[in-house]
């Protein structure tokens, strides 16, 4: 490190505090406070949140998993990636199971869940509304992502996207922001697994486990199990 450099802790608290204060997106902004202002029934006595949400979880994880925004009543409610909604109540009973988290539930900032070898994100940081962000939303965030990305770097070899925006996301992260311009088209599909070079991490694609998907058996229980699987072996076999 060099002299007057941050230390990876002051360089990951710089990075969350421009997250969380971020006003980039009118629209965005609008929504996710008019969200925790108006509030569910079900959450009247919350304060909500209501701001951009940071990434969550190891900050020395080999595993990078990326969603495609917070929910408007999870984590735009509690602050926290998959916190508080359908989705989280999904995924981390995966997680639980796969051995990346401490507990299979996930409520409320405080609730003790710590996550292993992993680090949780997303491409949007803010609720959109009827969670379908903009192009230039898009682009407005994904510097943020590039920056996780870039923290995550020394020990990072595993990406798992959540659904075809964060798989293009993440994948235009790494030709635009981060230099691999030359980083070929993958197509998405669920538990699809790719290594394009040995510079790079393996990408695993997943369907997104919201409600919309798991309700219907598109995304079903063992189907996302098979993803965690993906993601030790590539582990496991030095990825």
């Amino acid at each position: 490190m060099s002299p007057g450099e941050p230390t990876p802790a002051e360089a990951w608290a710089e990075l969350e505090a421009q997250i969380v204060a971020c006003r980039r997106c009118p629209r965005l902004v609008a929504w996710r406070e008019e969200v925790g202002r108006v509030k569910r029934r079900a959450y009247r006595d919350w304060t909500y949140w209501a701001r951009p949400v940071p990434g969550f979880g190891d900050r020395q994880a080999r595993v990078l998993v990326v969603g495609l925004a917070p929910g408007a009543h999870g984590a735009n409610r509690t602050g926290r990636m998959f916190t508080g909604d359908a989705s989280g109540d999904f995924l981390y009973p995966a997680l639980h199971r796969a051995g990346f988290a401490s507990q299979p539930n996930s409520t409320h900032r405080g609730d003790g869940l710590t996550l292993h070898d992993m680090y949780i994100t997303a491409v949007v940081r803010c609720v959109p509304p009827k969670n379908r962000p903009t192009g230039a939303e898009i682009r407005a965030c994904l510097p943020y992502l590039a920056a996780e990305v870039h923290l995550l770097q020394p020990t990072l070899r595993v990406v798992v996207a959540l659904g075809r925006i964060a798989w293009e996301g993440i994948l235009r992260v790494y030709r635009e922001h981060l230099g691999y311009t030359h980083l070929p088209r993958l197509p998405f599909a669920h538990a699809a697994v790719y290594r394009p070079e040995p510079a790079l991490p393996t990408f695993i694609a997943s369907y997104h486990p919201s409600r919309q998907n798991t309700q219907t058996g598109r995304l079903t229980p063992a189907m996302f199990a098979r993803v965690w699987q993906l993601a030790q072996k590539a582990l496991e076999a030095g990825a």
